[in-house]
């Protein structure tokens, strides 16, 4: 066997193995927890910037945008930009990639791929930081509700002109949102692209452990994941490219990192 396909079965059955190790997935969900405790995901910055995520969610973004290699990611919920510039900085590498695998001079002001940010209210100090980031050329923003129909008609017509889209939802948590939110971005993923929701793992706290937040044990990110995909088998939708919607949910990709925000929020579309 190839040496290359031989290291690849070798991590597959790694992640198979972590994926049946209930003690080891417990001492994760545990640690996930306790982490929260101490805003562990607000310590780290991305090119400078707050990220606002587990680290291990950062290594599956990048792993994300390699597999993909969108030339749009639509992403809600801005916060300090530090997701928007993870996201423009990987959509950089695959602009230096294509020009090195071209032999051409590569004009980064003319690349097409761009992340599409979308927040109700973008803070003048982060708008101001993210306006002056090196990467600012690759980041388009909207101001306004994600699931209002006039923020939505823009996003549906900024995606019609690209080729391949990756989506991230991560703005508000409560169940109704997400699943409006699902309702009109999922749709825009292209196939074996992703559409991830973000903290997910909500749901797997105790009740009443997001203190003054609308979401909780119930109502949260993970219960309209699980709403939506009820509501794709049930009743059925249709992917703006106008094939029949499926996702399933990516758990491989979710046992790989182990430690995670988003359990079962790493939707995959697949064909119907």
């Amino acid at each position: 066997m190839d040496a290359n396909k031989q290291f690849e079965t070798y991590v597959a059955d790694n992640i198979r193995r972590i994926g049946t190790d209930r003690d080891f997935i417990g001492l994760s969900n545990i640690w996930v927890r306790e982490s929260i405790r101490h805003n562990y995901a607000q310590n780290f910055t991305w090119l400078g910037r707050p990220v606002i995520q587990v680290p291990q969610d950062v290594y599956a973004i990048q792993e994300l945008i390699w597999r993909v290699k969108p030339d749009l990611i639509v992403e809600t919920g801005i916060a300090h930009g530090g997701s928007l510039v993870l996201s423009a900085s990987m959509l950089a590498l695959l602009d230096y990639c294509d020009a090195v695998a071209a032999g051409q001079a590569l004009d980064p002001l003319q690349s097409p791929r761009k992340v599409l940010g979308i927040d109700i209210d973008i803070r003048p100090h982060n708008r101001a930081a993210i306006d002056a980031h090196p990467l600012a050329h690759k980041i388009e923003t909207l101001q306004g509700s994600s699931i209002s129909p006039d923020i939505v008609a823009t996003v549906k017509a900024r995606a019609a002109q690209a080729q391949r889209i990756l989506v991230f939802l991560d703005s508000n948590h409560t169940h109704d949102h997400v699943l409006a939110e699902l309702e009109a971005y999922a749709p825009l993923t292209s196939e074996d692209s992703y559409c991830v929701v973000w903290d997910t793992g909500v749901e797997d706290l105790p009740e009443g452990f997001c203190r003054d937040r609308p979401w909780d044990k119930g109502n949260n990110p993970k219960t309209a994941v699980w709403e939506y995909l009820r509501l794709l088998r049930g009743e059925g939708r249709q992917a703006a490219d106008g094939k029949v919607l499926n996702f399933e949910i990516d758990k491989t990709l979710e046992h790989k990192i182990a430690i995670t925000a988003s359990p079962d929020g790493f939707l995959r579309r697949v064909p119907a």
